[in-house]
């Protein structure tokens, strides 16, 4: 491979795989956003008008790997592939070099932006000129184990028969609607049973002996600020707000979550649903739309009426608007396993898991770092562990969901 600047390199195939740092003014910041147009999956997170905004609450050391036709500073550059990644020297105490897919709070889905028209080829030029600009190792996090992705991925290491090892395996609520017919749309919500309808009317009722309850739908990019403001203060007033890990409480992320709704706004890609009496929202759901598929980022409701599930009310009007929906074929809960508010209403799954990759070239230290990452990620779950237990039982307690 040839270098052909700091942090360039040109494969053999004559692509030019770069490493940049995130940073909204650079030039080839409108190839990376008609890439995101066409992918071979969609990715709400590496999206430059989600991962911009979140640079500066969590893109600290952030840099884009970026596939192109040439130099991404050059006029006319088409990207093939886009990945935000870390690059970490010291993740296991040893002086191992990974190159890491940039996650963080608001971000849990990790595959990179790929052509959908060529992506063996962007694939391969990732990889191989990360392996030249920073080592030989890789870990995509928060991807699916299953679909598109994986089956490019799989086909990449067996045809260049090269290791690989899978960590945090999980799954979380999925709505698949691909091939339905109008017909099984519309059905979909028929595995609840006649129980947990029966509960559903009577929060409802119950919802609204104080006063009729509207439903609404924000899209309109001019209601959009004022919608999100009153998301975040009714995240602030909740229990998030007590433990002091509301949006509300961190400047950079109200200042992100403000800027990726104008953004999204604009190209009327994202909806805030609410539940609201007498101009009080007791419930809201933010969601986000790349292509054909809705990304649930964030929930919340008013503490004072969570006998009522309004949680679980507007997620029901949600899912019911989404299956109404042609031109919505997925919707991904963006939620921990085991959520049960999303897990209640969505019957599919998303299977994903955090996967380290040796690169073409090979690397002598894989085993050793395979298990360094295995035990880093045992002692992570039962953290994670402790935490969904506690987070069960403040849910059962707040009387949210149904």
């Amino acid at each position: 491979m040839r270098q052909i600047r700091s942090r360039s390199v040109v494969t053999p195939d004559g692509l030019v795989v770069a490493l940049r740092p995130l940073e909204a003014n650079a030039p080839w910041i409108a190839a990376w956003r008609d890439l995101s147009r066409r992918p071979l999956v969609d990715n709400l997170f590496y999206d430059p008008d989600f991962a911009l905004p979140a640079s500066g609450a969590f893109g600290h050391g952030v840099q884009v790997a970026l596939v192109g036709d040439r130099a991404p500073e050059e006029p006319g550059l088409h990207l093939l592939g886009a990945w935000p990644v870390r690059v970490r020297r010291l993740r296991w105490g040893l002086p191992l070099v990974l190159t890491m897919g940039w996650m963080h709070e608001f971000g849990v889905f990790g595959v990179p932006l790929l052509d959908a028209a060529e992506p063996a080829r962007a694939l391969d030029a990732l990889f191989l000129g990360l392996r030249h600009l920073i080592g030989p190792r890789l870990m995509l996090t928060h991807v699916p184990t299953q679909g598109p992705f994986a089956e490019l991925l799989s086909g990449w290491l067996d045809r260049n028969r090269l290791r690989h090892a899978r960590f945090w395996a999980h799954e979380r609520a999925l709505l698949d609607l691909t091939g339905r017919d109008s017909a099984a749309r519309t059905a979909y919500l028929a595995h609840l049973s006649s129980r947990k309808r029966r509960k559903l009317r009577q929060a409802w009722e119950r919802l609204n002996a104080d006063g009729p309850v509207s439903v609404e739908t924000i899209r309109d990019p001019a209601d959009l600020p004022a919608a999100i403001d009153d998301y975040i203060a009714l995240e602030s007033a909740g229990w998030k707000g007590r433990r002091g890990t509301a949006i509300a409480d961190d400047p950079r992320q109200a200042a992100m979550m403000r800027a990726a709704i104008a953004a999204f706004g604009a190209r009327g890609d994202v909806r805030i649903d609410r539940l609201r009496r007498d101009g009080r929202t007791l419930a809201a759901v933010v969601s986000f739309v790349t292509g054909k598929r809705l990304w649930s980022l964030k929930i919340s409701y008013d503490a004072s009426v969570a006998r009522h599930s309004p949680g679980a009310l507007a997620f029901h009007q949600l899912t019911q608007d989404l299956v109404a929906d042609p031109a919505i074929a997925s919707a991904d809960s963006c939620a921990p396993p085991n959520y049960t508010l999303p897990e209640t209403f969505w019957t599919e799954r998303l299977a994903l898991a955090h996967i380290l990759v040796e690169t073409r070239g090979g690397d002598p230290l894989f085993p050793l770092a395979a298990r360094l990452e295995r035990a880093r990620a045992a002692a992570n779950v039962r953290v994670k562990g402790w935490r969904d237990r506690l987070r069960a039982r403040r849910q059962t307690d707040a009387g949210d969901p149904v």
